[in-house]
C-alpha cells in the first residue's frame, strides 16, 4: 500500500511540474524566430508585474527574433502597461512594448507599439507575412522620448499607439489601418535585445487589457 501511495504521489507531483507557470493575463510565451539565446518570462502574483528576458537580432526586415508573452484576442481592445528596461547597458535599439501579431511565425504580419533603449518611441508594422517592416520614412515616430506607459488600441481595423508618464494623460503617437490583420490574433508584450549575442531584461507592471467596446480618442 505504501508503494502505491508513493507511486500516486510521484505521478501527481510530475503532473504539477508539467503544468505551465501562470502568466497572469497572458496564455503563453514563445521565442519568435528562435534566437540563439532563449528568453523567458514570469509573472509575480504579489506585485502583479511581469519579468521578461529576451535576445534576438531585431524586429525588422522580413523576419523577427524576440521573446513574446501573449494571449489570443478577438475584436476591439485597449492594452495599457508600464514598461522599463532593467539595466542601462545594451544596444540603443533594444525594444520593448505591445505587439498585435497574426501568429508566432517569424515572418508574421504585426503592429508594434515600441519603445527603444534610447527612448525612441515608434509605431511600426508589417502589413503582409514576409514583407519588410516599414522603414523610418513610413514609421510613425513621436518627437519626444522615454515614456513609461505604452498603450495599443484596436478599433475595427485601426491600431492606435499612445504613450505617457505615470499619472499623466496619454498622448497619441499615431495610428495605422491594418485591413489584413485577422479579427482573431495574438496580443502581448515583448523584449528584443537587437543583438543575438545578448539578452535584455524588462519589467512590465500595471498591465490592463480592456475588451469593452473601444472608444476612439484622438
Amino acid at each position: 500500500m505504501k508503494k502505491l501511495y508513493l507511486v500516486l504521489f510521484v505521478a501527481i507531483f510530475n503532473v504539477v511540474l508539467a503544468q505551465p507557470a501562470p502568466l497572469g493575463l497572458f496564455d503563453a510565451q514563445f521565442d519568435v524566430g528562435h534566437p540563439k539565446i532563449a528568453g523567458s518570462g514570469k509573472y509575480d502574483a504579489v506585485t502583479h508585474s511581469y519579468d521578461i528576458k529576451g535576445s534576438g537580432y531585431n524586429i525588422w526586415f522580413g523576419r523577427d527574433e524576440f521573446h513574446y508573452m501573449y494571449k489570443k484576442i478577438k475584436g476591439d481592445f485597449t492594452a495599457t502597461a508600464n514598461f522599463d528596461f532593467l539595466g542601462t547597458t545594451g544596444n540603443a535599439h533594444r525594444k520593448i512594448g505591445w505587439m498585435l501579431r497574426e501568429s508566432t511565425d517569424e515572418k508574421s504580419m504585426s503592429v508594434n507599439a515600441v519603445s527603444h533603449g534610447d527612448g525612441l518611441t515608434v509605431l511600426q508594422w508589417r502589413s503582409q507575412n514576409g514583407d519588410t517592416m516599414k522603414d523610418p520614412d513610413d514609421e510613425i515616430f513621436f518627437p519626444e522620448k522615454t515614456f513609461e506607459v505604452i498603450q495599443l488600441q484596436r478599433i475595427g481595423k485601426r491600431l492606435v499607439m499612445r504613450v505617457g508618464h505615470v499619472g499623466e494623460p496619454l498622448e497619441t503617437v499615431g495610428s495605422h489601418e491594418m485591413p489584413t490583420m485577422p479579427d482573431d490574433a495574438l496580443l502581448g508584450v515583448f523584449v528584443c535585445a537587437h543583438d543575438p549575442a545578448l539578452i535584455e531584461e524588462a519589467r512590465i507592471w500595471d498591465v490592463h487589457i480592456d475588451q469593452a467596446p473601444a472608444v476612439a480618442v484622438k
